[in-house]
């Protein structure tokens, strides 16, 4: 079962964004029973070899790998996918409309992506055309980033936007368009619900980031489906700073 046909399935799924451009990050963790592995080319610095080098990495253990990226130019969509990207996060999207053309870039056909049948996606010209048309179809997934208040007094409409797998609440960004410095401000839990119940009431697919891992239980039971948590750098901070604590307690331990 692919990525899109789990999505839709609306059942838990767990991944957790990489920030360190260097394939081995991404190697390391495709080798956990993570749901799938998020590339954040938008907060990271990425370009299209790093992006070609750790897909590549993921697909070497059949790790699913979307990439979040830093704009839904054709160019920046056409790059994520051609070099075999399962999906894209695509941030700040707006509207409906804005939705719309982010969908119709993401797909072969009139006005929408690119096609070369000389890409990692296309088998390096080994698929045919009707198989790739298909994979295409069947396989690509696209992830809507709800982070502006512009979107969430919008959020209605773009839930009914075809193509569009998993409404994805961009919390932090979220807060500071709130004007707060806490992402659990009541403003700020007051917007995340509305973006929830609008992806309840129109059978749409929602995934968001939780720093209090607390929250879980709560949002999973609104819900909620795909969450992407910490990090490559979150998990080599708290990973050292366990080891730190560990390494303290054994040398309190020594002097009794």
């Amino acid at each position: 079962m692919n990525l899109k046909e789990k999505l839709a399935q609306k059942k838990p799924l767990l991944g957790t964004f990489i920030k360190s451009t260097h394939f081995h990050n991404t190697e390391v963790l495709a080798h956990t029973n993570l749901d799938v592995l998020c590339l954040d080319a938008e907060h990271a610095p990425f370009d299209r070899g790093d992006l070609d080098t750790c897909i590549l990495a993921a697909r070497s253990k059949q790790k699913p790998v979307v990439v979040r990226i830093p704009d839904s130019e054709n160019s920046t969509l056409l790059n994520a996918l051609d070099t075999g990207a399962d999906g894209v996060v695509i941030p700040h999207v707006l509207n409906a409309e804005h939705a719309r053309q982010i969908v119709k870039k993401c797909f072969f056909g009139p006005e929408g992506r690119g096609y070369a049948g000389s890409t990692r996606f296309a088998g390096y010209t080994t698929n045919k055309l009707p198989e790739n048309l298909l994979a295409n179809k069947n396989e690509t997934c696209v992830i809507a980033q709800i982070e502006d208040l512009e979107a969430v007094d919008n959020i209605d409409e773009i839930c009914q936007v075809e193509g569009i797998d998993c409404i994805f609440i961009g919390r932090m960004d979220l807060t500071v368009a709130l004007k707060q410095t806490d992402a659990s401000h009541p403003s700020v839990m007051e917007a995340v619900e509305k973006i929830v119940i609008a992806c309840k009431k129109h059978n749409k697919n929602c995934g968001m980031f939780v720093g209090d891992l607390i929250e879980l239980p709560r949002w999973i039971k609104a819900g909620v489906s795909l969450f992407l948590l910490s990090s490559d750098h979150g998990f080599m901070l708290s990973g050292a700073a366990q080891l730190e604590q560990t390494f303290s307690h054994a040398i309190e331990q020594s002097k009794k």
